[in-house]
């Protein structure tokens, strides 16, 4: 049998946080809040180790990166989840995610639930698809622009 879960679409907050240096990538970092949720040094710390940890060996393996990307820390409803975002061939997202419910003793399996976003995730992602197309997709690309630019929205 199949269980349909909906919810009800509430914005959330987006707040822009420090830039990081992680292996080959320089990454904007942004945090999506739920409503009664609270964003925590210990989260930035952890999103961060994670990003440290597993993203740069997959960053080789796809090759052709671009040396940018963005990250997203999200403490939902359910849990939080760590999005790390970078760009290949000049045109292409890659992106790795680790999704833990609040209590879990380890991330959920992300092969077997291959999780690409969530629709609050998603507004993000299209804001820094837009920055990309405007900074780097042109005769004169700028990575300082791009990593100068932030998505300006306040909620998604």
């Amino acid at each position: 049998m199949n269980r349909h879960v909906t919810e009800e679409y509430s914005p959330r907050s987006v707040s822009n946080l420090e830039n990081w240096d992680v292996g080959p990538l320089k990454l904007k970092v942004y945090s999506i809040r739920a409503k009664e949720q609270f964003l925590t040094d210990q989260m930035v710390e952890d999103a961060y180790n994670f990003a440290k940890s597993d993203v740069p060996s997959r960053v080789a393996v796809a090759g052709d990166d671009n040396g940018l990307g963005f990250a997203i820390i999200h403490p939902g409803d359910v849990g939080i989840s760590i999005l790390i975002h970078w760009w290949i061939q000049g045109s292409v997202l890659c992106q790795h995610i680790r999704r833990t419910l609040w209590g879990a003793d380890a991330p959920m399996d992300t092969d077997a639930r291959p999780v690409v976003a969530c629709v609050w995730e998603l507004g993000l992602i299209n804001a820094e698809q837009v920055i990309w197309r405007d900074t780097m997709m042109s005769h004169a690309p700028d990575p300082m622009a791009y990593l100068d630019t932030r998505a300006t929205i306040k909620e998604v």
